[in-house]
């Protein structure tokens, strides 16, 4: 089993925080730099799937199905846009200064278990990529006909958090890692019972309870 992970290319609320408050965070556009960014994803990710078959299993939000349809790739067998692949939930419309706020507030609680009061804390977004990646290995196990190679498209923490359940990487350490860039590339790879990553995430300090990928 392989899973091959990817995150979206760069969208409109990266590069203007202020689009938050007149557009949702689900509709958000990918721009002219996250298009060429996914098209330019598209011979490496062809590279690793190879001749063989992939399902592809894409977050809804649409700079995440955006940047899956540049990839244009011609052998997927089947594609789910998965909505527990989303982003985090802050909200609806944000108001710049609360999102400021909320930030600030999260830095300092911590990113797994700070809940935003409109939305979700990271604990609830390693709930949903659970119940993903369990229904996916019992879909491999069972139905003969799902390729063994699967695509994940989608956001920086929630690929984080998808390895954490993966590795079970203690808090410590998954508050330590940085988000991939956009359209870089991570491969999940299991034989037998061990699962390993090719890639590990950059790390911007040091896990406090000194654990390591």
């Amino acid at each position: 089993m392989r899973i091959i992970l990817l995150r979206h290319g760069e969208s409109l609320g990266n590069v203007d925080e202020l689009a938050y408050c007149r557009t949702p965070d689900h509709a958000l556009p990918l721009t002219d730099l996250g298009r060429a960014q996914a098209a330019a994803a598209s011979p490496e990710v062809l590279s690793l799937i190879g001749a063989a078959p992939v399902a592809a299993y894409v977050s809804p939000y649409a700079r995440a199905v955006d940047t899956y349809r540049l990839l244009d790739l011609p052998a997927v067998e089947r594609c789910v846009w998965e909505p527990r692949l989303r982003e985090q939930d802050w909200g609806n419309l944000q108001d710049p200064d609360e999102q400021e706020e909320q930030k600030r507030l999260r830095h300092e609680f911590g990113h797994f278990f700070y809940r935003l009061p409109h939305g979700e804390s990271g604990a609830d977004v390693d709930d949903r990529v659970a119940s993903f990646l369990s229904e996916l290995e019992l879909r491999i196990a069972k139905d003969p006909d799902h390729p063994d190679t699967a695509l994940v498209v989608s956001h920086g923490l929630t690929v984080r958090l998808l390895c954490r359940r993966v590795f079970s990487w203690s808090i410590d350490l998954f508050e330590s890692l940085s988000n991939p860039g956009h359209c870089a590339v991570r491969v999940l790879e299991r034989t037998g019972d061990r699962w390993v990553l090719d890639r590990p995430f950059e790390q911007w300090r040091d896990s406090p309870d000194g654990t390591v990928q």
